[in-house]
């Protein structure tokens, strides 16, 4: 069973950081691309940050040079540093794995979410 655990939520002033973490258990971590989704009150869910299994990132436009995504494989962990943050970035934040296989059938796992809150 996949499971995936996401902490570091929480209020934060705007301007400041916080650092998410997320880490699976139940699947072969260093196989798998990892993301980071959001979805903030009456929006859609948002594609935040991806990193590939060997290390390749990419970013939404809205948080490109303020959000850097890394990962642990040996902690079976991703991180979500996000800095200067903004009221806009208020949302629950999702953590995601993506298992896929040679056979083209692709599993995603999604984490139960974690609160972020931008507020002065």
């Amino acid at each position: 069973q996949v499971r995936l655990e996401e902490s570091g939520g929480g209020l934060v002033q705007p301007g400041g950081s916080l650092r998410l973490s997320c880490t699976a258990s139940g699947t072969v971590f260093s196989n798998n691309a990892m993301n980071w989704y959001r979805q903030g009150p009456g929006e859609e869910r948002e594609l935040v940050a991806s990193i590939s299994r060997d290390g390749k990132t990419d970013y939404a436009d809205s948080v490109k040079g303020r959000f850097t995504i890394s990962r642990d494989n040996a902690k079976s962990t991703v991180y979500l540093q996000m800095n200067s943050l903004k009221p806009e970035d208020t949302a629950v934040y999702y953590c995601v794995t993506v298992e896929s296989y040679l056979n083209g059938e692709v599993f995603d796992f999604w984490g139960q979410g974690t609160q972020v809150t931008v507020s002065s």
